[in-house]
């Protein structure tokens, strides 16, 4: 773990600093500042993680590492640690619905194990080399906390605190101080980055808003929501008669929802508001909803607001705030990521707050409004559509009953909560996400397809995310990008002359021939030029006449003239 001197001595140098031609002060350090830190070092960039905590925080949050997430997680070479922590490769990921977890079953929505998909056989042209795993983020954590106190690129300052920033010109002041006691210091940098969770003091200097829907009460996760983490000893062996990822306890007046995190003992346990806060009243719940006497540890327990679809207004830039040239603190929302605050069930979390600016080796690649709010509203909108109320679920105090009327009771639950499944079946929004009016993006006049929330269909119109093909050898299309610019030739050798154009300007550009005619098939065209984060930028069958006017376009340079230099708004 990187010193406040180390960390110093690593950014006074301001802009032109390391590989990727300045520095990033990237404040929090949450699974969005830790990928976001090694994505540039990924770039060679030199970036410093300021976080108030001294390490990962252990309580459970978020379970789902989506599809794409996971292709991220490849692309940074961390994909198997991550599958290596969290639910077990070979556990069930079923989702049951029981009146209690010794009593009735009421409905199971099946669904194969993360080692079942893995072994599963797959046409050249499937779309998921990654699928996605049921890891709990305190897991996942763990692990990008490791691997960033030990990427050479990255100085993290765990217990020290953002207390504000100044606009210095060529670059920003950031004032940092340790949690605990100390005095402030400062440190010179070309960009500052907020990654610092929904109550952000980067977005609230910025004098930056949310928009969208706060809390509201539509189901069982929204409003006032307690979560416990327990240690629940024998559970699976003695009373879970077929296991499964989530289990959910449909009672009158109550519901309540077991998730497993480790394939054993431990569990995330929710209930809704009203429940008393200290642990002898969560282990009476707990005793409840599993209907049979177990030993119960109550780790911790807190209070949180679900169903907010809150994204981070992307309408102005904060005071003394210019783009490009001045090399100002990045707008935490246009510049690399979204604020965003949508807590529900079926939700791309993680993803919406993914890197959407980059800094290649000599150029700043797409730091125009190419993650613009709506992908946040769209993502957290399908959060919402995608959450079903289960207390909307007939439940009658005879459900429980060995009695005629107790078994048409559970028929009746049974069949409604048959619809449920959609909530789980979200590929579309996982690996659906586009780029369509970026100005960093070569229209080439087709229209992507309609949008599917639980079917994805490939598309290469510029905008969305590559179509993936497996190769001969049986790797994936997506090992062969580069880091930084990707040209695909699909037929034909040509591309030379983009490639010149890229060393010249020291942009780093890989030519990736891609053999037969699958690849040809879904991309329709002979060449397709692949950006950083693995979308499509531009595709043609010959490329234009002026290829350094193509790469001016899709690293931003064309969008330069346009930027109103130290103005309070941004285009």
């Amino acid at each position: 773990m990187g010193s406040i001197a180390s960390a110093v001595g690593g950014i006074t140098g301001g802009p032109g600093r390391g590989r990727g031609g300045g520095t990033v002060v990237i404040v929090g350090a949450g699974p969005v500042g830790m990928v976001l830190a090694l994505d540039l070092a990924h770039l060679g960039v030199y970036s410093v993680l300021v976080e108030r905590d001294d390490g990962p925080v252990w309580y459970p949050k978020g379970n789902t590492h989506n599809a794409r997430t996971m292709e991220h997680y490849r692309r940074l070479g961390l994909a198997d640690q991550i599958r290596g922590v969290g639910l077990p490769v070979n556990h069930a990921t079923d989702v049951a619905y029981f009146t209690s977890l010794a009593g009735h079953e009421l409905q199971r929505l099946p669904m194969p194990s993360t080692s079942e998909k893995l072994a599963a056989e797959h046409a050249v042209t499937d779309q998921v080399p990654e699928p996605l795993h049921r890891a709990n983020q305190m897991y996942v954590e763990r692990v990008l906390f490791d691997k960033v106190n030990s990427t050479p690129e990255i100085s993290c300052l765990f217990g020290w605190e953002y207390t504000g920033h100044q606009d210095a010109g060529d670059g920003v002041v950031v004032r940092i101080a340790p949690v605990e006691s100390g005095a402030e210091r400062t440190l010179h940098a070309a960009f500052l980055v907020g990654c610092d969770g929904p109550r952000s003091l980067v977005r609230r200097t910025l004098g930056l808003s949310y928009q969208g829907e706060d809390a509201r009460e539509q189901g069982f996760f929204s409003g006032l929501t307690r979560s416990s983490y327990l240690r629940i000893p024998k559970l699976l062996a003695r009373v879970v008669r077929r296991p499964a990822w989530q289990y959910w306890i449909l009672r009158p007046g109550a519901v309540s929802n077991f998730i497993t995190l480790d394939g054993d003992g431990e569990f995330l346990f929710h209930a809704v508001q009203g429940l008393a806060a200290d642990d002898d009243a969560v282990r009476r719940l707990v005793v409840e909803c599993v209907g049979a006497p177990v030993e119960v540890e109550v780790l911790d327990s807190r209070e949180w607001i679900s169903g907010r679809a809150l994204v981070c207004r992307a309408l102005r830039c904060g005071p003394g705030v210019a783009l490009r040239r001045r090399r100002a603190p990045l707008h935490p929302d246009r510049w690399v990521r979204h604020e965003h605050r949508h807590r529900r069930r079926g939700q791309p979390g993680l993803e919406t707050g993914r890197l959407g600016a980059r800094l290649g080796r000599s150029a700043f690649v797409g730091h125009v409004p190419n993650r613009a709010p709506a992908l946040g509203v769209r993502n957290t909108r399908a959060a919402l559509n995608l959450a079903r109320d289960v207390r909307d679920i007939p439940l009658g105090p005879v459900m429980d009953a060995e009695s005629s009327a107790g078994e048409r009771a559970r028929r009746t639950a049974a069949q409604v909560l048959t619809g449920f499944g959609e909530e789980f079946a979200s590929l579309g929004i996982q690996l659906g996400a586009r780029y369509d009016d970026s100005p960093v993006v070569v229209d080439d006049g087709t229209d992507p397809p309609p949008e599917q929330p639980a079917r994805y269909l490939p598309s290469a119109t510029p905008g969305g995310r590559a179509p993936h093909v497996w190769l001969p050898d049986g790797s994936s299309l997506f090992d062969a990008f580069g880091s930084g610019f990707t040209l695909l030739r699909l037929s034909g050798d040509r591309g030379g002359e983009l490639d010149q154009a890229a060393a010249l300007r020291g942009l780093p550009l890989r030519i990736v021939d891609v053999p037969g005619s699958a690849a040809r098939d879904l991309y329709e065209r002979d060449l397709a030029l692949i950006r950083p984060d693995q979308h499509v930028a531009w595709r043609g069958n010959t490329l234009p006449s002026d290829p350094d006017g193509l790469l001016d376009t899709v690293t931003g340079g064309a969008a330069r003239g346009s930027v109103r230099r130290g103005a309070d708004a941004c285009p």
